[in-house]
């Protein structure tokens, strides 16, 4: 029979907290675990061996957080005890302590997000990985470095952090982004075992509110294409993958640069969307040419641009390398034709569907030529549209320009 029992150790200095620690024992083998506890001597009660906690009292939200990571550790002891006692094979107390100490530094919220991120890139889900990498360095912003146990995790320590995202100036959108992500991998742990569902997240913000219109004008768009940059080749390749881009129905810059060469054939640029897994079919057309023969890629590559330019390194960190520059120019030219909101390679796509919607061409048209297929609600009842019909709308947008 195993034996595991709360013990308070005060200090000989009054008014000053003590430590509570596990006594763990087994075959009249008596072993210790430390915890990081502390709680003043007339908050515990030496006769049933539990905290003393009185409503009200300013100590008592303190004691409550102690007290259920209390009930946590001794849950986690007994499944250890259980799992040993089960498997019929000898063990001791020192077994048992040496399990508990292995196991506890896994169940630290920073050490799991770290470990689900390792997990995740080595199953290929690098974007998911990148957001939850993203949540973890703001999270640690917010707690100075310091990592916490899942029992810590509470809906005030979670409002807390909404204020300190607010205090940073983000917006309710990107302070949601980070809720939703850290709200997943909560509930991952809960599915491993890791916590209970509290449903902590009811009271901080994991909502949407409708962004502002990143679309612009059409006279905008032939400003831009006229405009000479001759002087800069970073801003004048930046507004030709922002054109190209447009040319092409608004594809994401993610497509655009792992295009392979392989995919044009026949006058026809046959590609997947790396969000949706979608495959898509756009009419070549002249001005998409213009662009590939002036960024075309080395005989010996198999990308269509030149954005990727070194198979063996890294190249999804090419490809955010590029992206980055791209938007810091086009936000520089931005300002060049007056805009009042920043130029990015995400407008081209919002500023074709805009247009695209100006000259009368159908909701279901756009659906289609975008690749919403699991993106927008819209694509519920839309059906499959003829590849021809898209083509037309989108030779019509580009004659405009």
């Amino acid at each position: 029979m195993v034996s595991v029992k709360l013990k308070f150790r005060p200090l000989t200095i009054n008014g000053k907290e003590g430590s509570l620690y596990y006594q763990v024992i087994y075959k009249r083998v008596v072993r210790q675990i430390a915890t990081h506890y502390k709680i003043m001597q007339d908050e515990w009660n030496k006769e049933s061996e539990t905290l003393r906690i009185i409503d009200n009292d300013e100590r008592y939200s303190y004691l409550q957080s102690i007290q259920r990571r209390i009930q946590w550790d001794k849950k986690r002891l007994m499944k250890i005890i259980d799992c040993f006692v089960n498997s019929g094979y000898d063990f001791s107390a020192d077994s048992i302590i040496d399990t508990y100490y292995n196991e506890i530094n896994d169940i630290t919220l920073f050490s799991f997000i770290e470990k689900l991120i390792l997990k995740l890139q080595k199953n290929g889900q690098v974007r998911t990985s990148e957001t939850y990498n993203c949540t973890l360095n703001s999270f640690k912003r917010f707690r100075c470095g310091n990592d916490l146990y899942f029992v810590e995790l509470d809906s005030d320590l979670l409002m807390s952090y909404e204020y300190f995202l607010k205090s940073e100036g983000l917006s309710l959108n990107t302070i949601s982004f980070y809720m939703r992500k850290l709200r997943a991998i909560y509930n991952r742990a809960v599915e491993e075992g890791l916590t209970e569902q509290n449903n902590l997240f009811k009271k901080v913000y994991t909502s949407s509110e409708k962004t502002v219109k990143r679309a612009i004008p059409l006279k905008l768009i032939k400003q831009l294409k006229y405009l000479d940059l001759s002087y800069s080749t970073a801003k004048a390749f930046a507004r030709d993958m922002f054109l190209f881009s447009f040319y092409t129905r608004g594809m994401s810059f993610v497509d655009i640069a792992y295009l392979q060469k392989k995919d044009l054939k026949n006058g026809i640029l046959n590609y997947r969307r790396k969000k949706t897994g979608q495959r898509l079919y756009v009419r070549w057309e002249p001005c998409m040419q213009e662009i590939i023969e002036k960024y075309a890629s080395e005989s010996s590559s198999t990308y269509l641009l030149n954005i990727i330019k070194d198979n063996k390194n890294d190249s999804r960190k090419q490809y955010l390398n590029a992206l980055t520059l791209i938007n810091r120019s086009l936000k520089s030219i931005g300002k060049l034709i007056g805009l009042d909101k920043p130029l990015s390679m995400y407008v081209a796509r919002h500023s074709w569907a805009s247009i695209a919607k100006t000259e009368g061409i159908s909701l279901s048209v756009i659906s289609e030529s975008m690749g919403h297929d699991s993106e927008s609600t819209t694509q519920i009842y839309l059906a499959s549209i003829d590849s021809s019909i898209i083509d037309k709308a989108n030779q019509k947008i580009i004659k405009l320009i």
